[in-house]
């Protein structure tokens, strides 16, 4: 039986990637895990509702687990064809469920955004060959479908690609965890690595160094917000594999901007530390604290925004020569009724599908620019995005070429 195992199929992004590969339909058993199996078996119940037609026949079916137990885990993942990761955060639970998985040999694909869990999940690599398992990490929206668009540039629009800037937006979501939020501190609280003029350079988000790469860019649809470093790992992957590129940067935000802002100032304040304080003879750590105070001022910093539900854009700007002449290829992903958790979990089912299928080089540990064609996983993910309803009104996928003199010309997409 052709069966995939979500991890974290109960959360934002995974429950999306669950109704994802229904929709595609490319395996026998969808298995969502999660920690709490009462969620789990929700989210299973409502993805087999909405995709019995395309699933001809197989079922989706939940499993309680803690990823923290490596016999369980290992039990869970033993026969599967493909493991999707998509517990976070991932500089806690990337590595040792990827380790899990070679163990199991099982293939594996993550979401992985974090910057020392892509480092250490790279350097598995050949613990990954000699077990004969593929795993492709960070196949979410960015990284992701930023890498697959740098990569199709590479492949035949662009003669060389010498620039890369990564730009995304999201926000609106019905819901954030805790874990989104220590996310997005971790993001502010590390060092950002950035390649520069042919090096990779450290900047830190909150600091002057990062200040200097702060930049305002127009998402279609959605309107111009300032974009900070970002400590995704695009910045380090894509060199390893594009030997012309001399600049990669990634940057982001969330909206509304005082949401963001407010977890930038908690940050600043020193409120965001794990040591704890004694207040009123009680200890209290001050993450902890914060990421409630944050998660508690969310709706109504979202209701004075006018915020009125999800949405999101992937913008990545592509430079390089094309017949001799210098050109920009500009991609925007938009969405005013999808946000991050469409946006990453449509793509993760799409490589899950291709793995099954496969159609992902290995064995070993690669990022996306590696080992996947890019028109393959923008077909899948379109696929499913439309059998799931999302593409619709708001939504939209644009390429544009754009000369030295600044002309935009559409580029044409075979889906």
């Amino acid at each position: 039986m052709k069966r995939v195992v979500v991890l974290g199929g109960a959360g934002g992004i995974g429950s999306v990637a669950v109704r994802a590969l229904g929709a595609l339909g490319t395996f026998e058993e969808i298995v969502v895990a999660d920690l709490s199996f009462e969620a789990a078996e929700a989210v299973a119940a409502k993805a087999a509702a909405a995709t019995a037609s395309a699933m001809g026949g197989g079922s989706i079916i939940a499993r309680g687990v803690d990823v923290n137990e490596p016999e369980s885990l290992g039990q869970l993942l033993s026969g599967a064809r493909v493991a999707l990761n998509c517990v976070g955060p991932f500089y806690r639970f990337g590595p040792p469920i990827l380790e899990a998985a070679i163990r199991a040999k099982v293939d594996y694909v993550d979401v992985c955004d974090d910057l020392a869990p892509t480092r250490t999940m790279l350097g598995m690599h050949e613990m990954a060959k000699e077990a004969g398992v593929s795993a492709l990490i960070g196949m979410g929206n960015s990284p992701g479908l930023a890498n697959v668009f740098v990569r199709l540039c590479a492949d035949g629009l662009l003669e060389r690609v010498e620039s890369v800037d990564i730009m995304h937006l999201h926000g609106g979501e019905p819901e954030e965890g805790a874990a989104v939020v220590k996310h997005r501190i971790h993001a502010m609280t590390n060092e950002v690595p950035l390649f520069v003029d042919g090096e990779l350079i450290s900047v830190w988000q909150l600091e002057e160094s990062g200040a200097r790469f702060v930049v305002e860019t127009d998402f279609p649809g959605l309107g111009k917000f300032p974009v900070y470093p970002y400590p995704h790992p695009e910045t380090i992957t894509l060199p390893a594999h594009l030997p012309d590129l001399r600049r990669a940067t990634n940057l982001g935000v969330i909206f509304p901007l005082a949401y963001f802002k407010l977890t930038q100032d908690m940050v600043r304040v020193g409120a965001c530390v794990e040591e704890p304080l004694v207040v009123e003879g009680r200890e209290v750590i001050p993450l902890e604290f914060s990421v409630a105070h944050i998660l508690a001022q969310r709706p109504r910093l979202l209701e004075e925004a006018g915020v009125k539900g999800p949405a999101g854009c992937l913008k990545v700007v592509v430079g390089g020569l094309a017949g001799g002449e210098r050109r920009q290829l500009v991609l925007a992903i938009s969405s005013t009724s999808a946000g991050a958790g469409e946006g990453t979990g449509i793509p993760a089912a799409a490589g899950a599908a291709l793995m099954a299928e496969g159609r992902v080089k290995g064995p070993g540990v690669l990022p996306p620019e590696a080992a996947v064609q890019p028109f393959e996983v923008l077909e899948l993910a379109m696929r499913a995005a439309k059998r799931m309803g999302v593409v619709g009104e708001g939504q939209s996928i644009t390429v544009e070429m754009v000369d030295e003199a600044g002309k935009r010309t559409p580029v044409p997409l075979p889906f």
